[in-house]
């Protein structure tokens, strides 16, 4: 097998593809530029001194010992973890490292750095739940061993359950905290936690922040009430920061930061660390495709490739350059072609739309194609083909494109031909290249994923090489680590090497079998595990075909009174429509995919002769009995007796890729050998940092693709996308202006603050007033999940978060509104809930007022949302039922209720702001205490999760009188579906109780 070199050196093979170029460590880097130069002086010779831990922003004292030495110690082992920290420890900059490059062992070490002084109070915005959990473990680690009495660690503020007195102890303790973003704007805004008070703020993820993000808003109240504190963002993901214009240089003012640092996987400090004499020995192997799947993947990329040329015919009137198959293979191509069409969506056709959500499917398909195994994937195209069927009376136009074409044809066909065959009566069964009228009978094929047999043959290569060196050369365990992009694949995995030696006994019904064939049970096979799959199949698409009518009866008869209009449906005589699926019922067991009369994909049977065969072939035999069922739950109970660790010497370890977890499990399992079953860029650079950090612990990398595949080709174009990211930021960083920031404020200019306060209203006899105070503007702290309030606040308004139970927004004491998305518009008409909310501001407010607000990168019509209320082909002459005519019956309900119209929130703020003109400030006491009952405290709403209680709002009979005790009575929606109807009629009453048990116990099998 050939050495597979290192990332950036590969002569051959597909490493070459990567990255040959002038960036290698040897020839003129893109560290060379200008900007580069003696960006890394402080440590680069040795380890980061005292010195190198001054911070120019907060000065934070260091505990020093008897000697002068600062009492903190770090994991940094390589020399650029070593030159990042020292130079992030020392100024406020925004650093982009490459993907696999351990970004969060550097914020651990630089959070362990402040933790072990103490007396400090630093946030970290934007950290999902595993991070969290690999920074509050390594931070305890970093604790014990520093062995610092001041440390506390990680504190996680993550759910609305955690009282106010609560939040505001921990925060007045210090410490580190991880806060999610919703509860930190609000905490910060009413003061809960002072700005002024925190030590420095630490971003994770910078690439999602844009200027009507939340963290952004988060950063500029923190720089409006802190100029002294220090902040610094993070992010392993360069391409967000290349597109539009300027990208670079926007990020940085909505950061608030001046300098971005910049470490790609080419930087000269990186590849000498990388690159030394701790290698990691990479094996590459290709693997090729079978003649069947290349068979579909190429019809699959025709199909993808007929797509995108329709889309070009479509003169949708936007940029088209980035329409090419190669970008359709990244994985938000579909989302990049969706949100340019946002705009104009309502003028799209639907041949168009379908196009858009078809790239979607077939891309997934190729994905499948090459994970799943065939019967799986036999499986997925089923479900496809059945989400694709149109309803009776469409025509061919309602229809996804790509089904008509012979590719499709091809796809399903050869997928079929994978699992199973004709077997024709009289001759050999290999003649049979297909499933027609001429075959009598069916055969399993069974084809299995080429990658299985070389995983064998490279697990039996790591036993012999473990048998003739059985004394350990180095620190590394026995262990195999083996990789794979999912839980789905790391399943599949286990399954196949817990039964490739399994294989079929002579006598017990398998046809295929021959005794003189008995030597071929020393050769790795799946033939067990496809033939209970296939089984399997065989089972679940009776079921499919049960649930699948059952289905298209319920959807037949809501378009009974709309196809009964039709006038060419009595041609038919009582008949389908000639483009109606051929549904299987009774006994009939599989159903493929053939062409119906317009020239679609249809579902056909296939008969129950050729069925009987196939069953017979794959009948359970005595190995199959003698196989223990998986355990799906397990009590645990007496676990000492019956679980026991596992031997690190003899393990094979099947995990999936999980971003920066992965350098836990090399750390934990410490493996000889590692497995890539599909490749990942990140996860070999984490290889090399391992290897690299370990000098005594050897590794082997076996490298697995399949050569000539999409997923090869994925690969390549993800490692060049990122070093093309990188090397348009250092040419924008170089000719980057310097980034000014005012710390969020506006300009300080007494005379203008002085007039944007001036009341010239002085009709009847009024005087000329002036007042010092800022607007005022009461939000509920339900609506920071959008940007309004942030734009508000931008436009020199006070936000005051207060759990209101009456509208969304206060603006004066009189003026309420009640702010609806479109999307969230069609809901509240469906569940009522808009109705009782005008109502109850009818109550309390002399103009109360609803604002419709859409979507800034959208059009400003209905149109597009006309999908999103009701189906158009089923939709009935009955008006009501539309969105405009529900508003029209609200205003005639409610008269007084004011609609305001706003084609962003941008919009929005100013006409808050206009209305707000003149007007007196709201107090948000009284905007609190309106529609509460007497002696109720608003606090106790928000105890409660609000996700499960707008679930709950859909379910029919539930409405906003009768959820609140449903709420207070049950424990979660679970509980709520396992009541009993008269459980149910005790609390909520007869009716609303009969339909909300009839929701939650109705059968999709019934007619």
């Amino acid at each position: 097998m050939p050495h597979h070199p290192s990332e950036e050196e590969a002569p051959t093979g597909i490493t070459e593809k990567i990255a040959k170029d002038p960036s290698s460590a040897t020839e003129s880097t893109a560290s060379d530029h200008e900007d580069h130069h003696n960006e890394h002086a402080p440590g680069a010779h040795g380890k980061a001194s005292a010195l190198d831990f001054q911070s120019k922003g907060p000065q934070i004292p260091m505990n020093m010992d008897e000697d002068g030495k600062p009492l903190v110690k770090l994991s940094l082992p390589l020399e650029y973890q070593q030159d990042l920290f020292s130079e992030i420890r020392g100024d406020d900059e925004l650093v982009l490292l490459a993907r696999g490059l351990g970004l969060l062992r550097i914020v651990t070490n630089l959070l362990h750095s402040y933790d072990v002084v103490g007396n400090s109070l630093i946030v970290i915005v934007g950290a999902d739940d595993r991070e969290n959990g690999w920074i509050g473990e390594a931070l305890a680690e970093h604790a014990a061993i520093s062995k610092s009495s001041v440390a506390r660690g990680l504190s996680q503020v993550n759910t609305d359950a955690m009282s106010v007195g609560t939040r505001e102890k921990m925060y007045a303790q210090g410490g580190i905290f991880s806060i999610t973003s919703r509860i930190l704007v609000v905490d910060l805004l009413s003061k809960l936690l002072d700005p002024e008070t925190v030590t420095g703020l630490v971003v994770l993820h910078s690439e999602r922040i844009v200027a009507t993000s939340i963290e952004a808003f988060i950063i500029r109240i923190y720089r409006q009430m802190n100029r002294a504190g220090f902040l610094k963002a993070f992010s392993d993901n360069p391409e967000p920061f290349t597109t539009g214009f300027a990208p670079l240089s926007t990020m940085m003012r909505n950061l608030f930061l001046r300098k971005p640092s910049l470490w790609p996987r080419f930087h000269v400090t990186v590849a000498k660390s990388l690159e030394g004499r701790k290698k990691a020995e990479v094996i590459e192997l290709e693997v090729p495709l079978t003649e069947n799947m290349r068979d579909i993947q190429n019809a699959v990329l025709e199909c993808v490739e007929v797509s995108i040329s329709e889309l070009r015919k479509a003169d949708t009137g936007i940029e088209l350059d980035d329409w090419t198959l190669d970008s359709a293979l990244h994985k938000s191509f579909d989302v990049i072609v969706r949100r340019q069409l946002d705009p104009i969506w309502h003028r799209v056709s639907f041949r168009t739309r379908q196009i858009v959500n078809d790239l979607s499917v077939l891309r997934s398909i190729l994905h499948a194609l090459l994970t799943y195994d065939a019967i799986s994937f036999l499986k997925y195209l089923d479900t496809i083909l059945a989400a694709h069927q149109p309803p009776p009376g469409s025509t061919r136009q309602n229809q996804s494109p790509w089904l008509f074409l012979d590719a499709a044809h091809t796809i399903f066909e050869t997928a079929r031909r994978r699992v199973y065959a004709g077997k024709p009566a009289g001759e050999h069964a290999a003649t049979a290249a297909s499933i027609g009228s001429t075959a009598d009978s069916l055969r399993p094929v069974l084809e299995e994923q080429p990658k299985w047999a070389l995983l064998a043959e490279v697990l039996e290569e790591i036993e012999r090489d473990n048998y003739f060196n059985a004394v350990p050369r180095d620190d590394s365990n026995g262990t195999i680590l083996i990789m794979c992009s999912d839980q789905v694949t790391c399943r599949q995995l286990r399954e196949y090497l817990q039964n490739m030696h399994v294989h079929p006994q002579a006598g017990d019904g398998n046809a295929e079998f021959d005794a003189e064939d008995a030597e071929d049970d020393l050769k790795p096979s799946a033939s067990f595990m496809m033939r209970r799959k296939l089984r399997d199949y065989l089972d679940w698409k009776k079921d499919f075909v049960r649930v699948s009518a059952s289905l298209f009866a319920e959807n037949n008869k809501a378009l009974n009174g709309f196809a009964d209009k039709r006038s060419n449906t009595a041609g038919y005589h009582g008949k389908g429509p000639p483009n109606k699926r051929r549904r299987v019922r009774g006994g009939a067991t599989v159903a493929s995919a053939g062409r119906s009369v317009n020239g679609s994909l249809q579902m056909v049977e296939d008969k129950e002769s050729q069925m009987a065969s196939l069953v017979a072939d794959i009948q359970p035999t005595v190995a199959d009995g003698m196989r223990k069922d998986e355990i799906a739950v397990d009590s645990l109970e007496d676990m000492e007796e019956h679980f026991e660790l596992y031997e690190m010497q003899d393990l094979v370890v099947i995990h999936p890729y999980d971003g920066d977890m992965d350098e836990h499990v090399l750390e934990e399992t410490k493996p000889r050998y590692v497995i890539m079953y599909e490749p990942e860029a990140a996860f070999i650079r984490r290889v090399e940092v391992y290897r690299s950090s370990h000098g005594d612990r050897n590794v082997r990398v076996y490298f697995m693709y399949y050569g000539g595949s999409v997923e090869e080709q994925r690969y390549l174009s993800a490692v060049r996308r990122e070093k093309d990211a990188f090397t348009r930021l250092i040419k924008e960083k170089g000719n980057m202006a310097v980034t000014l920031t005012l710390d969020g404020a506006a300009p300080a200019d007494p005379q203008e603050h002085f007039l944007r306060t001036v009341n010239t209203r002085i009709a009847g006899g009024g005087r000329l007033a002036a007042t010092a105070e800022p607007p005022r503007v009461v939000v509920d702290v339900r609506e920071f999940r959008s940007s309004l309030p942030s734009l508000l606040h931008g436009r020199s308004m006070i936000v005051v978060p207060c759990m209101l139970t009456v509208g969304d927004y206060v603006l004066t004491p009189t003026i309420c509104i009640e702010r609806k998305s479109v999307r969230d518009l069609i809901s509240s008409f469906k569940n009522g809930r808009l109705f009782n909310q005008a109502e109850t501001m009818l109550q309390h407010y002399k103009h109360p007022m609803l604002l419709i607000e859409f979507d800034q990168n959208k059009s400003f019509t209905l149109d597009p949302f006309a999908d999103a209320t009701f189906e158009k082909s089923i939709k009935s002459a009955d008006d009501s039922r539309d969105l405009q005519s529900k508003i029209v019956l609200l205003t005639l309900a409610f008269p007084r209720l004011k609609v305001i119209w706003s084609s962003s929130p941008y919009q929005t703020a100013e006409i808050f702001a206009e209305l707000k003109n003149k007007q007196e400030e709201p107090d948000p006491v009284k905007a609190v205490q309106m529609g509460l009952d007497a002696g109720q405290d608003p606090m106790d709403q928000q105890s409660f999760n609000m996700v499960p209680q707008d679930m709950l709002r859909a379910v029919p009979g539930v409405t906003g009188k009768n959820m609140h005790r449903i709420v207070l009575e049950t424990e979660d929606l679970r509980h709520v579906s396992r009541l009993s109807e008269a459980e149910l009629d005790e609390m909520v009453g007869v009716e609303a109780g009969r339909q909300v048990h009839r929701f939650f116990n109705r059968s999709v099998l019934e007619e």
